[in-house]
């Protein structure tokens, strides 16, 4: 059973009694019909097409110069878990119809925002990914590309005090990036 059918059979099983026009009600129905019943629109925004199933995932080493320990761990982990929790697809160990692979190419801290005094009110923390995306049911979609993210911090603070949020708000964003380039056909 689709999506909208569903929905269909919930309102008329709920009790559903049509209170506006027959017009506006065969409009809603339809609306319900064709985003629910597609198959390839999802509220995450992913159009991905029924064919594909699964999804690969590769470890993301670190090959920046300067190496954080947990980084690539951390990354790939938060890269599959965009995969798992928005889409449908099953996560594979090799070969998915949808594959991801790449490192990290850059890990760094910078002052930003001098002050009068010459000193940085603020640092950056700024991390790039290569990524190589394979669809191999539509070769068309298939892109590398680089992905950079920052996220500033009060230069008072010491890197280590902040380093782990900071890395986890980066990561959301970079694969957010990642995701909406490889499946999100706006």
């Amino acid at each position: 059973m689709r999506n909208g059918e569903a929905i269909l059979c919930f309102l008329v099983k709920a009790g559903y009694k049509p209170v506006l026009s027959g017009f506006i009600n065969a409009a809603i129905l339809m609306t319900v019909l064709v985003i629910g019943g597609c198959g390839v629109y999802s509220f995450t925004g992913a159009s991905i097409s029924p064919d594909v199933k699964t999804v690969s995932i590769k470890y993301f080493p670190n090959n920046s110069i300067l190496v954080q320990p947990t980084l690539s761990r951390r990354f790939t982990e938060a890269l599959r878990d965009k995969f798992t929790n928005q889409t449908s697809l099953t996560l594979v160990s090799s070969n998915g119809d949808l594959m991801f692979e790449g490192e990290i190419t850059g890990y760094s801290t910078e002052p930003v925002a001098i002050q009068g005094d010459q000193k940085a009110a603020l640092q950056r923390l700024k991390i790039t990914v290569n990524v190589r995306f394979t669809n191999n049911k539509n070769e068309k979609q298939n892109f590398e590309s680089s992905f950079s993210r920052f996220a500033d911090y009060d230069a008072s603070s010491r890197l280590s005090d902040v380093e782990d949020g900071l890395i986890d708000q980066i990561n959301d964003e970079l694969t957010q990036d990642i995701f909406n380039k490889a499946v999100v056909n706006w």
